[in-house]
């Protein structure tokens, strides 16, 4: 068995990430963190989770309890996982991170974007990207994943195929994103309370969303990132506009067909002639795709739908996590998502 611990395990990620363990045949969770929880039966505050772990209690972080551990993931604030990592290399099997402590590569990026100065850069060099159908090579063996940004997963998984296969541009590409309140996170917080978000669709983080330079840096391409919160919990659908390359024979079928090629062996993406929705996705680890060519426009569209905290959280991480560790790429994790 894999001995897992889940530092931060009392948020939404936290919790998905229970509720993925509870179903995995390898994982065995023998630590879960919550400090602001700590003391707090985790049934108690996720009823959900009350017949896998009616007797877990949050506990505040000891360093000594994850010592050994085969594997750990950090559920927390971006700089605290930043300050938490280099003491649990060497001494834990495999971290997966699923802030974005260590998703840019250029550490110049970060004061900018995410406001705190990035003083790691051995870690940042040795730390892999955790979208396995993008860098599967790479994360065998890892002993630190960074684990995309939802949004950033979904347009990743859109454009990068086109990008890649010499089929768009790769500046102007725009990426409108609607995403769930849970992208929010558990904290109280005027923005995301059911009056606030009610009824109501919205844009936020213009032209200064932390996700941009995430998205530019999977895709190799410059991107206009616009997320909108939607009245709804889970999931994220990511509209993508580009414009071909002048040389490129471009149509609806041969776009399908290029993302048809890049995802033919992947068991969690769909490409179909059906434009994605997200309540397909509800609850698994799957993401569905589509696209079409505009020839009124000359515009590219690229369509991904996706659980946010499944796929663009959680379940990713343990899909990278199961990569890094050498086990099914599969376990533990659905490409069926719960409907009606």
């Amino acid at each position: 068995m894999v001995r897992a611990g889940i530092i931060g395990a009392s948020g939404f990620t936290g919790v998905e990430l229970l509720r993925i363990a509870a179903q995995h045949p390898d994982f065995e969770v023998v630590v879960a963190t919550g400090d602001t929880q700590a003391g707090t039966r985790a049934a108690s505050l996720y009823p959900s989770l009350a017949v896998r772990y009616s007797d877990l209690v949050f506990s505040e972080f000891d360093l000594a309890t994850v010592e050994g551990l085969d594997l750990v993931f950090l559920g927390l604030p971006h700089e605290a996982s930043m300050a938490l990592a280099p003491k649990l290399i060497g001494k834990v099997g495999c971290i997966v991170d699923l802030s974005a402590a260590y998703r840019l590569k250029d550490a110049s990026l970060y004061p900018g974007w995410y406001g705190f100065e990035h003083d790691q850069p051995q870690l940042l060099a040795e730390a892999v990207y955790g979208l396995p159908e993008l860098y599967r090579s790479e994360l065998k063996g890892a002993r630190l994943v960074a684990t995309p940004g939802c949004h950033v997963t979904a347009a990743g998984l859109a454009l990068q195929p086109l990008v890649d296969q010499g089929l768009i541009q790769t500046s102007g590409i725009i990426v409108n994103s609607a995403t769930g309140i849970t992208g929010a996170g558990r904290a109280l917080k005027h923005g995301s309370m059911f009056c606030t978000v009610d009824e109501n669709y919205e844009a936020y983080g213009l032209l200064d969303h932390r996700h941009t330079p995430e998205i530019e840096q999977v895709i190799g391409a410059q991107v206009l990132f616009t997320p909108h919160l939607t009245p709804m919990n889970r999931g994220i659908l990511a509209t993508c506009y580009a414009q071909p390359v002048a040389s490129a024979d471009v149509s609806t079928d041969s776009l399908l067909a290029s993302l048809g090629r890049a995802y033919a062996d992947e068991p969690f993406i769909a490409v179909r002639q059906e434009s994605p929705a997200t309540k397909a996705t509800l609850g698994s680890n799957a993401a569905h795709l589509t696209a079409r060519y505009d020839e009124r426009t000359g515009t590219v569209i690229a369509l991904c739908a996706l659980d946010n905290l499944t796929k663009g959280a959680s379940g990713g991480a343990v899909q990278a996590a199961n990569v890094a560790l050498g086990l099914d790429e599969t376990a533990g994790l659905t490409s069926v998502g719960m409907y009606p």
